[in-house]
């Protein structure tokens, strides 16, 4: 799972409060490698991977199978509650 994250980012922080604090969530995402695209400082950098992903800013997740190809139609962007996200780890779970 790739995360795009942004200190600046009203809808990561509710993620971070709201979704990931979940037990239910906390507890699917402890069977998937976790990765964190910090785009904070919005850099040339960081503008060329929210493009390389098409992501227009944070946040974005992105569910990727066990060969590195991302999962079709699994991406979350924007703030999602907790028990909506469950469901979307749980068919990331089934597609890997």
């Amino acid at each position: 799972m790739l995360d795009f994250y942004a200190d600046w980012c009203v809808s990561c922080k509710e993620m971070e409060r709201y979704t990931f604090s979940d037990e239910r969530v906390r507890a699917k995402l402890r069977d998937m490698e976790l990765l964190q695209a910090d785009v904070t400082a919005n850099t040339a950098e960081h503008s060329a991977l929210l493009k390389r992903f098409r992501l227009f800013g944070p946040p974005g997740i992105i569910f990727f199978d066990r060969e590195g190809r991302e999962i079709p139609g699994l991406r979350v962007v924007g703030f999602q509650p907790a028990g909506r996200f469950a469901a979307v780890l749980d068919q990331a779970q089934k597609a890997r």
